[in-house]
């Protein structure tokens, strides 16, 4: 063994178990060991955890936030925002400004909804059939019908609706709520997102990353298949020369840890990291364990319906995250391109049918199973894509639609939402925002205000200026949603 990697038995013994065992001790350790002896980059001042709860602005209505995003855009007139006026004037030409990834026009052949809408709820608000299940929950909604957004294109789109910007580089949502509140649970991460197994998002890592802000504020990725946690394990099948290399890692490490005071910040914020994954060893593994749920449960959410197993797993996932102190959720139904999300450039019935069909049913049953638990009403769902579609074709020929970022629908519940609420409109054929007209930085001041933080307040100094997430010329929440 003495010529192992060129060290001796000794050395070997040191790196292996030493090694091994410093990282699981490291989690073993009170929270408080590391920070004693650590100092920020000034070598003077206190190490403090970045994620340790911090005290809202105000007292919060909600304490978590789940985050359903539809990818590709979902057609907010064949939804949601019930146009009767464009109904039996299917191919119809008609003067209307649009303007999505085909340009700018002035005019288009008109595309009847293909579903049927019928008011449900004590505030008889009109939903399409393409939600059945969804439609009996109208009363805990509060309908966003006049959206606006400023880019009718994915990547920057998705950008403005995940972190207020259309360029890259800005932290997302999450990421300021973990920032602004720290995290409830030491054991797991504040921010989860979890992906569509079709693929990501168009502008990718960007849509969940921590931007300007180091990267303890950014999201843990989960998957909605096989085991939701990415990494914790080593891989069956790991190479003796892989071994070695991470023997090598770990005896960097430590090394650099020997000496008495960490002088570095983001080293402390590394020690921090090995904690929570060892931490997360132990705990995660409960917390996505889904057998511990009934079957009765299970069936709520549609894990018995092959069409919609995939989404309703990711949304109990969600339920069962939050209620173990997880701050900001983040599902994604659709991945890739084209037609593997609710981007229906062609045919907008077979594209939204397999859409609404696989998220329907797990959403209705989050917000029952939320409410029933008595979870609802601390817990805020937002629901939307990264804007809307036009009302007219695309093609001469077909029923797909363009983009449409002048007009569209989003909504939220629990949390303290207004239920049974629609806010502002858009014209006669659903394509722009006439009343109320609302961005999407408003929205994002909602869920801020309703988590305890006051959007006009929570900035981080970046670039000479305090930035912030609604843009340092501020906005104000959605009062009128509000309860």
């Amino acid at each position: 063994m003495s010529g192992f990697c060129g060290r001796t038995r000794r050395e070997f013994l040191w790196e292996a178990g030493a090694g091994f065992t410093g990282v699981a001790l490291a989690g073993m350790l009170e929270q408080e060991f590391f920070a004693r002896q650590a100092v920020a980059a000034d070598g003077v001042t206190p190490f403090e955890n970045p994620l340790a709860p911090r005290p809202p602005h105000h007292d919060p209505q909600a304490t978590a936030c789940i985050f359903l995003y539809m990818y590709g855009g979902p057609s907010h007139i064949d939804t949601f925002d019930y146009k009767p006026d464009m109904v039996g004037r299917d191919n119809q030409t008609v003067e209307v400004k649009t303007f999505g990834r085909g340009g700018h026009r002035n005019q288009g052949r008109i595309v009847e909804p293909r579903w049927k809408f019928q008011q449900y709820g004590e505030c008889g608000k009109w939903v399409s059939e393409l939600f059945p299940h969804l439609a009996h929950r109208v009363d805990d909604i509060a309908f966003l019908n006049s959206m606006t957004a400023e880019s009718p294109i994915h990547g920057s789109a998705m950008l403005m609706m995940n972190s207020g910007r259309l360029l890259s580089g800005s932290p997302c949502i999450g990421s300021w709520l973990n920032y602004g509140l720290g995290s409830e649970n030491e054991d797991l991460p504040g921010f989860v997102v979890m992906l569509d197994p079709r693929g990501g998002p168009i502008s990718g890592a960007k849509n969940w990353s921590s931007g300007f802000m180091p990267a303890t504020y950014q999201a843990t990725v989960m998957r909605s298949q096989g085991n939701p946690i990415l990494d914790l394990s080593p891989p069956e099948g790991l190479s003796n020369q892989a071994q070695r290399r991470l023997l090598d890692a770990l005896r960097d490490y430590n090394e650099e840890h020997q000496a008495p005071r960490i002088d570095n910040t983001n080293l402390a914020a590394r020690i921090a990291s090995y904690e929570l994954a060892y931490r997360m060893q132990a705990h995660a593994p409960e917390a996505v364990d889904l057998a511990q749920e009934t079957a009765e449960t299970q069936s709520l959410y549609g894990l018995d319906d092959p069409k919609c197993a995939t989404f309703g797993r990711q949304c109990l996932l969600a339920r069962r995250l939050v209620e173990r102190g997880v701050r900001f959720v983040q599902l994604y139904s659709g991945g890739a391109h084209n037609d593997d999300n609710w981007d229906a450039h062609t045919d907008m019935e077979a594209n939204h049918n397999l859409h609404a069909g696989e998220t329907d049913k797990p959403i209705a049953g989050l917000l029952q199973d939320l409410k029933q638990r008595g979870l609802l009403d601390k817990t805020l769902i937002v629901w939307g894509g990264e804007f809307g579609r036009q009302p007219t074709a695309e093609y001469e020929k077909g029923s797909g639609r363009d983009h449409n970022a002048y007009g569209f629908t989003t909504w939220m519940a629990g949390g303290g939402i207004k239920g049974g609420v629609s806010y502002g409109s858009t014209d006669e054929l659903g394509s722009a925002a006439v009343e109320n007209r609302c961005h999407v930085k408003r929205m994002h001041a909602t869920v801020l205000h309703q988590m305890g933080l006051d959007p006009n307040r929570l900035t981080y100094f970046y670039g000479g200026l305090d930035q912030k997430l609604v843009g340092v010329e501020g906005a104000d929440p959605i009062w009128e949603i509000v309860s």
